[in-house]
């Protein structure tokens, strides 16, 4: 039995590079559905998910917050680049703070380890928390 919803993500299915570039836009727009549980679809079952070097914490737990905090928050899918035995997923979010009004567009990428049925095993998010934490208090212009 597959966790993945259709449309959103992969059942055991050799990850090429065109199937992880399809993988990756299924994934940015699981994020965009406001539906946390899109996004933990795309996540094996025991997989860790740490972002800028915290702690490791459910997919789901990330996605909610950021749901909850960006709600009316759009990730676009940058690219993918191959490193080593990982794949590099570059996006950019962008969204207003619920807790501050302000506007917010930042850009990073997750670190992705894919397992043998085709889902996250691991992914290791970073984006510049300086550079956020200044656009929560200050907003940035919009595009």
């Amino acid at each position: 039995m597959t966790r993945l919803r259709e449309g959103y993500g992969v059942a055991s299915e050799l990850m090429n590079s065109e199937n992880l570039t399809e993988f990756a836009k299924r994934y940015a727009k699981a994020w965009c559905s406001h539906d946390p549980e899109s996004v933990a679809a795309f996540f094996a079952e025991n997989a860790s998910l740490t972002v800028n070097g915290g702690p490791p914490t459910p997919a789901l737990e990330i996605a909610r917050g950021f749901m909850r905090d960006f709600p009316d928050m759009t990730v676009t899918f940058d690219k993918l680049e191959p490193r080593k035995d990982r794949t590099a997923f570059h996006w950019t979010l962008a969204g207003t703070h619920s807790g501050t009004g302000n506007r917010v567009r930042i850009s990073g990428y997750e670190l992705w380890k894919i397992d043998n049925d085709g889902l996250i095993a691991e992914s290791k998010g970073h984006f510049d928390a300086a550079e956020y934490e200044r656009q929560l208090k200050h907003g940035v212009e919009p595009l």
